[in-house]
């Protein structure tokens, strides 16, 4: 993706799932690309009755697969997902989309493709069609509905054509690439004098052959080969392969490191002698087609030994930039590795043989060039979205948690500001799941934003602790402060929240309330954005730390008195908001707005509007 925007593309990135923890790429923070993560589940069953209201929801198909496929399959779920995504595509003037593996996310796109008529293409892998996907015919509908299908071996564009003939001439062989920015190489980096070092990198699965690695390091120590191994990585079977270590009393020379953020194991390569991944299949035939981290240790000038398995023979050249075994042979393997740890000038040559190799074969902007070819041919050139978002300036409001029953009159105050102003954007921090949706709720629904959830912000939070220790250094000296849960809470929001400002061009953020100025005031220091808020009438947090966080907003609307008189201008008394008794009375008449008197939201939308241009 980042190769593909520094060649011009513009793209958009959705998300069906959030993470499963919390280590994130550190390239992520390069991409321009906003990532858009499907709402809730409740917020997507809305946008399933959207679609339904439309005509569009593709029931025949969902039939069709249920029949074929069996329910394992998850037709409708699938179909659900695809309602978000249709319309952010619409919204962003997609022409195409591109799937990243031939799992549950390909056959999403084939009622994404219904509902909307859009052309896509697949990248698939090895297990992903493998094992993951789990039906020949469901991947020979997917290709044949995909524009192209590419794969990233010539091993698995044979074993894609075995399985869908009828699409073999739309499947094209694209290797992944290597960004060598990211990697010094070995010249760069005196290694010190010691046993030799093996790593290897890999989800603690069975198709990886880490097992095969133990024992091999075990006849390494039988044959007194000074070494230590070390395997990054976290998995099912993590504890049975430590029993396998310590049954063999490995324990002293050979550690499972788990798992670690790329730029460690980046470190971890170019500290190490041998790169070692004992690759084999599983019992359902699933093999890891070409592993990345290979590539990864030759662009880090490791001499590699591995596995003839799949198309690692297309990385590695045998007896050249390593060795190459059969899958499933420790003693084989263990006479690879013990030539290596034995002599030091054969694992120099053979390591800068690889990094040749990458150099010439696997750098990211020779291997993209197919796929950007491919993609140049789709939509004569509308598949490059633009950017979409206004020039001018926009305004945010934001929502601490939602619904919120404390906010009785908050989705007449949207209704009525983005009457006036279609650019402003809600943004809602925390969805309420266990609160019942009225009508007005379920409209303003598919007008919202929503946060992914909280393992994505912690990923953001881990992947930023310059900006986080400034925060908090800023916070301690603070007084008074916002009390640290409440903080904490805050500030995860308000990382994830900074890139989705930028890429909207928000100019002014409005809090809706207390908690939510928490939040705006770190925005503000962040972005430089200029702040408003809300103040509801009674909150739980301290009035100290929200007469102090009012210092850094422009003005707003308070509606307890008492702190209105202690703030003074430029904030405004509330009193439609104070009383929310009558405001819960006449919520049910929305549109209408009884609680205040005519051309208040006309002279309150005008506001928003100065204060994001600054005038």
């Amino acid at each position: 993706m980042l190769a593909l925007e520094r060649g011009g593309f513009s793209l958009v990135v959705g998300s069906i799932y959030p993470p499963l923890t919390s280590i994130r790429h550190p390239q992520v923070e390069r991409l321009q690309a906003p990532v858009h993560y499907a709402p809730p589940p409740p917020i997507l069953r809305l946008w399933e009755e959207k679609i339904r209201a439309e005509n569009r929801w593709p029931e025949q198909l969902i039939a069709a697969h249920e029949q074929k496929y069996g329910s394992a399959a998850k037709a409708a779920t699938r179909a659900r997902n695809a309602t978000y995504f249709a319309e952010l595509f619409a919204r962003n003037r997609v022409g195409h989309f591109h799937v990243h593996f031939a799992n549950r996310a390909a056959h999403t796109a084939l009622f994404l493709k219904a509902m909307t008529n859009l052309t896509f293409s697949v990248t698939a892998h090895g297990q992903d069609f493998m094992a993951d996907l789990g039906n020949d015919d469901l991947l020979r509908e997917i290709c044949a509905a995909a524009e192209f299908v590419a794969v990233e071996t010539e091993y698995s564009r044979g074993l894609m054509a075995q399985r869908c003939p009828d699409s073999a001439g739309k499947i094209h062989r694209v290797y992944n690439g290597m960004d060598l920015t990211n990697f010094v190489g070995r010249a760069a980096t005196v290694q010190p004098a010691g046993p030799a070092r093996i790593l290897s990198v890999g989800r603690l699965v069975s198709f990886k052959g880490f097992e095969y690695l133990i024992e091999a390091c075990e006849q390494l120590r039988q044959r007194n080969v000074h070494f230590r191994c070390e395997i990054i990585g976290d998995g099912p079977l993590r504890e049975s392969l430590q029993q396998q270590i310590d049954a063999l009393r490995l324990r002293a020379v050979f550690t499972l490191e788990g798992a670690l953020p790329q730029d460690r194991v980046i470190e971890k390569l170019e500290r190490c002698d041998i790169f070692a991944l004992a690759a084999t299949s599983d019992d359902k035939g699933a093999s890891d087609v070409f592993p990345t981290v290979i590539l990864e240790a030759m662009a880090a000038g490791l001499a590699v030994v591995s596995t003839t398995m799949a198309g690692i023979p297309e990385s590695v050249v045998d007896k050249e930039t390593g060795f190459l075994v059969p899958a499933g042979e420790s003693g084989l393997f263990a006479d690879a590795l013990e030539i290596l740890c034995r002599d030091s000038d054969l694992r120099s040559r053979y390591g800068s043989a690889g990094r040749a190799r990458v150099e010439k074969h696997f750098q990211i902007e020779t291997t993209i060039r197919p796929l950007r070819e491919l993609f140049e041919k789709q939509s004569q050139g509308t598949l490059a979205s633009k950017n979409t978002s206004s020039a001018s300036p926009r305004v945010a409001y934001l929502i601490d948690r939602w619904p919120d029953y404390a906010l009785p009159a908050i989705e007449t105050e949207l209704f009525e500001v983005k009457k006036r102003n279609p650019d402003v954007t809600a943004f809602v921090c925390e969805f309420a799941g266990d609160c019942r949706l009225t009508a007005a709720m379920k409209r303003l629904a598919l007008q919202l934003e929503f946060l992914p959830d909280a393992m994505a912000l912690e990923a953001e939070w881990q992947a930023n602790p310059k900006l986080v220790r400034a925060l908090e250094d800023d916070r301690a000296n603070e007084s008074p402060r916002p009390p640290a849960d409440l903080f904490l809470r805050q500030a995860r929001f308000a990382l994830t929240l900074r890139r989705m400002f930028a890429q909207r061009n928000i100019s002014h953020v409005h809090a809706t309330s207390s908690r939510a100025l928490i939040a705006g005031v770190l925005l503000k220091k962040i972005c430089g954005i200029t702040l408003s808020a809300s103040i509801e009438a009674k909150s739980l947090v301290p009035r100290d730390v929200i007469e102090g966080a009012l210092r850094h907003a422009v003005g707003g609307r308070i509606a307890d008195r008492k702190l209105r008189e202690r703030v003074g201008d430029p904030f405004v008394f509330d009193r439609a908001g104070s009383n929310q008794v009558l405001i819960r009375s006449v919520r049910w008449f929305k549109p209408l707005d009884l609680t205040r008197r005519s051309g208040f939201w006309q002279e309150w939308t005008a506001r928003l509007g100065r204060w994001s241009t600054g005038t």
